[in-house]
């Protein structure tokens, strides 16, 4: 049976503070980011279940998993590095460093980096900012998670690169170009169709209850117009783009 996924956004990371701040490269987590991850490690109710950590190689995914899952660090557990889970933009905020460079600041911590490769952060070809390619490796990470033989996987990543791992564009805007909070957590499991090959991920009922109440989900229709407002929006805000402005391989 497909793993149940838990995917949580990062904690607040110092690029968070200013728009002024996005040309950090990639910036590590503020004391308020630090203080959210300790909050999350005591609230998260799905400790005693998980079984796998997985994070996006930007930095302040990388500690956010290590300050937010102690309790599963201290069973031995490594946080798996996923490339192709990293943020939208080519925003030098939004743009990881070079593999050599995490490797030596990781070098003593329980983060395995052997998915990372040479050119993960290019910002060019696979790893391109517009919607094509990162529609692209969305699927390619839902593919790789829902092949994995852990039953309850935690997955840290980015308020953008969220609404198109998950297909929910449902206030995109909320937080500068995401709906969801830092440290904000939900719960998915995947389609039961066999031959989905985007493997697409539906929402637990427990999850989208805490967080909705008893809103009813939106029609298709309605999906599908809140997605193409949210490209135009984050295309004009430099948060992707247009496909015609990065040559894809």
């Amino acid at each position: 049976m497909p793993p149940t996924v838990h995917l949580i956004r990062h904690a607040q990371g110092y690029h968070n503070l200013s728009t002024a701040n996005h040309d950090m490269p990639d910036p590590s987590l503020t004391p308020l980011g630090e203080s959210q991850c300790r909050h999350l490690a005591q609230l998260f109710p799905y400790h005693p279940d998980i079984d796998l950590l997985v994070a996006s190689p930007i930095r302040r995914t990388l500690y956010t998993a290590l300050h937010s899952f102690p309790a599963e660090l201290e069973k031995g557990m490594n946080v798996i590095a996923l490339p192709e889970i990293q943020e939208t933009s080519d925003l030098p905020c939004d743009t990881g460093s070079d593999v050599a460079i995490l490797r030596d600041e990781f070098a003593d911590k329980p983060v395995d980096l052997d998915l990372v490769v040479k050119g993960w952060n290019s910002k060019a070809g696979k790893w391109a900012a517009t919607s094509t390619a990162i529609e692209k490796r969305a699927m390619e990470a839902r593919v790789w998670l829902r092949g994995r033989e852990e039953e309850n996987i935690a997955v840290i990543t980015h308020g953008g690169f969220l609404h198109f791992l998950t297909g929910d564009w449902t206030d995109s805007r909320r937080f500068e170009g995401t709906g969801w909070a830092n440290c904000e957590y939900r719960s998915y499991r995947f389609s039961d169709d066999a031959l989905d090959t985007n493997a697409s991920m539906i929402e637990t009922a427990q999850s989208r209850s805490r967080r909705r109440g008893t809103a009813k989900p939106l029609t298709k229709t309605e999906r599908i117009q809140l997605r193409e407002t949210a490209m135009k929006t984050w295309t004009n805000a430099g948060y992707q783009k247009a496909a015609s402005e990065v040559e894809l391989h």
